[in-house]
């Protein structure tokens, strides 16, 4: 099968239909399904001395990234060739395609943002990031979408193609595993500095050369691909995040913003360096901007993937 054509017809797939709320309320969602599976390993296993928490970690890593792709394996290997399997296989492959609901989550911070509406600008946001919406101005609702927007890309969007095009069905099924593993435990705090320890650093690895790749494509369709490409390298590695830095370092570039900078969870200041300083915050007018940008990015996907496809 011809991988890169089924990762493609997910996408055409995604950008149709999103992922209904019919559906969704009828079965739920492949990350749903995952997320009570580490639930229920986390329950379990999260628990001891440190050693036990981090050992019960890297037990849960191998158990749910296993359960995401043997299955997967086994019906990519019972598949038909020609046509039909490739149809099927793309239908299991969209869900993992999060392309038309990145660009519905940050429409609905822009609109509210751009109509002057900030209670409703900071509940939509507050659905995307971490921080605390009540602490955003328009400004900082602004940048926070606009971050999201461009890390998401990389995690929900480039990755998932990347390694699905690479592996098939196992491919986009086992990095969707990691990547939900790191957004429920892969936190550093009490309860998961050592349980979650190895889903963030297996998330790190899988997501090495996605990011890089995400954050040249956003680079190349900016207009200024050299100065793009100059900022993400300099200031990616400022960044809290081994891999967030380069989506977010080209996008800022791309659109004469700065991102990242001091930022409040809770009730604790992060002070984290800003990408493309010196530059003005995005103003609800950028988001549509950075929108633009996203688009043309997964053109580019798109085609790379069709090229893939030929080849």
């Amino acid at each position: 099968m011809t991988f890169a054509l089924i990762m493609l017809g997910g996408m055409a797939l995604d950008l149709a239909l999103g992922w209904p709320g019919r559906l969704y309320a009828r079965i739920g969602h492949p990350v749903t399904w995952l997320g009570r599976v580490i639930s229920a390993c986390e329950a379990r296993r999260n628990a001891g001395s440190d050693k036990k928490r981090l050992t019960g970690g890297m037990a849960t890593t191998l158990i749910v990234t296993l359960i995401a792709a043997l299955p997967a394996w086994a019906v990519q290997a019972m598949l038909p060739d020609g046509l039909v399997g490739i149809v099927i296989a793309a239908v299991l492959a969209w869900p993992l395609i999060a392309l038309r609901s990145m660009h519905d989550h940050v429409v609905a911070v822009a609109r509210p943002l751009s109509a002057g509406d900030l209670p409703a600008a900071r509940h939509a946001v507050s659905m995307i990031v971490g921080r605390d919406p009540s602490q955003l101005d328009t400004r900082a609702i602004a940048r926070a979408a606009t971050e999201s927007l461009a890390e998401n890309t990389s995690d929900g969007i480039v990755a998932p193609l990347f390694w699905g095009a690479l592996l098939g069905l196992p491919g986009i099924y086992a990095y969707k595993a990691i990547n939900t593993m790191d957004s429920m435990i892969g936190h550093r705090n009490a309860r998961y500095e050592f349980f979650g320890k190895p889903a963030a650093r297996l998330d790190d690895l899988v997501n090495w050369l996605p990011a890089r790749l995400t954050g040249l494509v956003f680079a190349g369709v900016s207009g200024h691909p050299v100065r793009a490409v100059r900022v993400m390298l300099r200031d990616a590695p400022k960044h809290r995040s081994p891999n967030a830095g380069w989506a977010e370092g080209a996008m800022a570039a791309a659109l004469d913003i700065r991102l990242s900078g001091p930022r409040v969870y809770g009730d604790h200041v992060a002070q984290e360096p800003w990408l493309n300083e010196g530059a003005a915050d995005p103003s609800p007018r950028d988001l549509a901007g950075a929108l633009s940008l996203y688009w043309r990015a997964m053109t580019v996907c798109g085609v790379a993937l069709a090229v893939l496809a030929l080849l």
